[in-house]
């Protein structure tokens, strides 16, 4: 039910927008549970429809990523939306 509640709101993140594990944590209703919804993102089981890579560090990190590629993906799809992360991965 976690999980569901994590992927649920990740779905409502727009393109080009990211939000931290602490900012979706708080949005969801569990301040406390940001290592939760990291974990829930790595366990997404649909990355691309579910836009997990639009959920980063809070000191601006990428963080995982599930799907193939990594965190290089992750990087290259943030940035296909006009995000670039700070270059300390």
């Amino acid at each position: 039910d976690f999980e569901k509640k994590v992927w649920a709101a990740i779905d409502k993140i727009p393109a080009g927008t990211v939000l931290t594990y602490k900012e979706l944590a708080i949005k969801i209703g569990s301040p406390n549970a940001a290592r939760a919804v990291a974990n829930a993102c790595g366990k997404n089981p649909s990355p691309i429809k579910t836009p997990c890579h639009r959920v980063i560090r809070s000191d601006g990190r990428p963080g995982g990523y599930s799907a193939p590629g990594g965190t290089e993906k992750k990087i290259k799809l943030l940035k296909k939306e006009g995000i670039n992360l700070p270059n300390k991965h």
